[in-house]
């Protein structure tokens, strides 16, 4: 079932979580994978670009949690973010990236500790290099090398079936060999 919602609108996560629940009744799996980038100097950064960056990045990742809090404490379900790189190596023309997934890797992780009480586990992920549409690219063979979508599925997957009793909180992937 596919669910259209807005990451920078509560009331849109919301609905979306009680389409979930309508249909399936519980909530097992949250994940959190929304996000953009606007890269220039902090000079040339417009205060549009910084909000659009940090309210899709940061808040809607707040937003999403917050949605689906109950459902997810009811199930002992999982919280995972996407975070990035990025989110602890910084880079010039970066400072709104940079600060949304510094700001998402810490975020998640003090999730973590608040949730994990719940049976709620949360986990990080923070990739380099992916052959997505991020920014208006299109994937192509010269994106071989890069970490692959399906890649990342099949880490959600595997954390997925881990044994609850271990939590792997932050996970750094990079692709294999650079490009």
């Amino acid at each position: 079932m596919a669910i259209e919602a807005d990451v920078r609108d509560y009331s849109s996560q919301e609905a979306a979580v009680q389409q979930v629940m309508d249909k399936w009744g519980k909530l097992d799996l949250l994940v959190a994978n929304a996000g953009i980038g606007h890269f220039a100097s902090i000079e040339d950064l417009s205060l549009a670009q910084w909000h659009e960056t940090i309210d899709t990045n940061l808040t809607g990742v707040f937003y999403s949690i917050k949605a689906g809090l109950d459902a997810l404490k009811s199930s002992k379900g999982f919280f995972i973010t996407i975070s990035s790189l990025a989110g602890t190596n910084f880079f010039a023309q970066g400072s709104a990236y940079n600060a949304s997934k510094f700001g998402l890797t810490g975020f998640t992780q003090a999730v973590m500790l608040d949730l994990r009480q719940h049976g709620i586990r949360c986990t990080t992920i923070m990739p380099g290099s992916v052959a997505t549409y991020f920014n208006n690219h299109e994937p192509n063979e010269k994106d071989a090398w890069k970490i692959q979508i399906e890649d990342l599925g099949q880490m959600v997957v595997d954390l997925m079936q881990m044994h609850p009793r271990t939590l792997p909180s932050k996970i750094e992937v990079r692709p294999s060999m650079p490009g």
